[in-house]
C-alpha cells in the first residue's frame, strides 16, 4: 500500500534526497494520517457513546489528537519549504522539527485530560453495555493503526524525518493502548467487573509517556544534538577517498532541518603539493558532498610536513605517548615551530566528552617523556572534544 501511494501521489519518489520530494512525501503522510485518524475517531466515539465506555471514548479522543498532530505535521512540511530570506539565511527547514514538538505538546495535553476523566470514572463507575459495533470498531482500529505504524516508519526512514518517526511511534503506542481498551472492554462485558476507568487511566498514562518521549526526540535536533553517525561516517569516507587527502579532523555538522545540512572539516594534504592543485581537490570534494550526500561542506586546508625525518620521529613518539594515557586519544594539527633558541611541538589532542583529562596533565607527561628522550622541546597542547 505504501509503494502504491508513493507511485500515485509523489512524483520522482525514488529520489528522497530532493527537497521537493521530501516535502511531497511528508505532505502525503500528513493527509493520510488526518483521514485515517478522523475515521477512527468517529467510529470509536459512536461505539463509546453507545456502550457507555469511557476508555473507548478516551481512545477516540486520542485518535482526534492524532488527527490534529497530522495537521501540524502537514503544516510543518509546508512551512519548511519556505526559501531562505534575509532573517533566515539557512532556510526554514527546522519548522519540521517544531511541528514534531507541537505534536508532542498536543499528546501531553490530551493525556492529562484523559487521566482526569478516567479518574472520575473510577470514583463514579457506570455500567457498560456490550455491543458488537464497539467490538468491531476496536478490532478494525487495531488493524488500521498497525498499518499506519509501518507506513510512517517506512516513509520516515526514506526521508530521514524525525517528525514521521514520531508519528510512527505514536501509532505503535495507539496499538498498545487500543489493545488495552479492547481487553478491558471484554473483561467488563463478560465478567461484569467494571475496570473501564482503570483501563482509561492506564491509556492516559501511556499517552503521557509517549508524549514525553516524542518531545525528547524532537527537542534534541533543535538544541544541536550530535550528528547522525551514518552521515559522519559517509562524509569521512567521501573526503578520505581522495588519494591526496592524508587525514581529516574537526568534522562539524550543523543541522538546520532536512535538506539544510552544513558541515566543515579540516583536511590534511602534503605541504609539498601545489596549493592550486590542493584548491581544486577541495572544490571537487565539496561538490561531491553536495551531489551525493546533500551536505553543504566547507573544507579547511591543513598542510602537513611529509618526508621531514625530525617531524616524522616526533609525531610517532607523541602518538605513542598519548595512546599510553588512553587508547581513545588521537592527535592532529601536529606542527614543529623551529625558533632561534628552542623548538615548539604544537598539536591538538582529541578527547571523549566523558574524560576529565586536562591539557596540563598531558603536558606533564609529554615533558617527562621528552626529558627521558633527551629532547629539548617546549610543548603547546590544545584539547578538542570528540564530536
Amino acid at each position: 500500500m505504501t509503494a502504491l501511494l508513493l507511485r500515485l501521489f509523489v512524483k520522482d519518489y525514488q529520489n528522497p534526497e530532493n527537497p521537493s520530494v521530501h516535502t511531497a512525501i511528508g505532505k502525503m503522510a500528513g493527509i493520510t494520517g488526518i483521514l485515517c485518524n478522523v475515521f477512527l475517531f468517529l467510529g470509536k466515539l459512536i461505539a463509546g457513546l453507545l456502550s457507555g465506555s469511557i476508555s473507548i471514548v478516551a481512545d477516540a479522543v486520542n485518535n482526534l489528537s492524532d488527527a490534529g498532530s497530522s495537521v501540524v505535521t502537514l503544516a510543518g512540511f509546508q512551512l519548511a519549504r519556505r526559501p531562505a530570506d534575509r532573517e533566515h539565511p539557512y532556510g526554514h527547514a527546522r519548522y519540521e522539527y517544531l511541528s514534531g514538538l507541537v505534536v508532542a505538546a498536543l499528546i501531553l495535553v490530551i493525556g492529562l485530560e484523559l487521566a482526569k476523566t478516567s479518574f472520575q470514572k473510577i470514583l463514579h463507575p457506570e455500567p457498560i453495555e456490550a455491543t458488537p459495533i464497539a467490538l468491531g470498531v476496536l478490532i478494525a482500529s487495531l488493524c488500521v493503526k498497525l498499518w499506519m505504524c509501518t507506513f510512517f516508519r517506512s516513509l520516515g526512514k526514506r526521508i530521514r524525518s524525525v517528525t514521521l518517526a514520531a508519528s510512527s511511534a505514536d501509532s505503535r503506542n495507539d496499538v498498545i493502548a487500543t489493545s488495552g481498551v479492547l481487553l478491558g472492554y471484554v473483561v467488563s462485558s463478560l465478567l461484569h467487573v467494571n475496570v473501564d476507568g482503570f483501563v482509561g487511566l492506564a491509556v492516559a498514562c501511556f499517552i503521557l509517556w509517549s508524549g514525553i518521549g516524542i518531545a525528547r526526540d524532537t527537542i534534541s535536533p533543535l538544541l544541536g544534538g550530535r550528528a547522525d553517525p551514518n552521515l559522519v561516517e559517509n562524509l569521512s569516507q567521501l573526503v578520505l577517498s581522495h588519494e591526496k587527502i592524508l587525514g581529516i579532523h574537526d568534522l562539524l555538522v550543523h543541522d538546520y532541518g532536512p535538506g539544510q545540512c552544513f558541515a566543515s572539516v579540516h583536511a590534511e594534504l602534503s605541504a609539498q603539493e601545489d596549493p592550486m592543485v590542493c584548491h581544486d581537490i577541495i572544490d571537487d570534494i565539496e561538490q561531491d558532498a553536495l551531489d551525493q550526500l546533500n551536505v553543504h561542506l566547507v573544507i579547511h586546508y591543513d598542510p602537513v610536513m611529509v618526508g621531514d625525518a625530525e617531524w616524522d620521529e616526533m609525531r610517532g613518539l607523541t602518538e605513542n605517548w598519548v595512546r599510553q594515557l588512553d587508547e581513545s586519544l588521537t592527535i592532529h594539527d601536529f606542527r614543529m615551530v623551529r625558533g632561534a633558541k628552542q623548538t615548539k611541538l604544537v598539536f591538538d589532542l582529541t578527547v571523549p566528552y566523558d574524560m576529565t583529562l586536562s591539557s596540563g596533565e598531558v603536558q606533564q607527561v609529554m615533558e617527562k617523556n621528552l626529558r627521558e628522550q633527551g629532547k629539548d622541546y617546549d610543548t603547546v597542547i590544545h584539547l578538542d572534544r570528540e564530536m
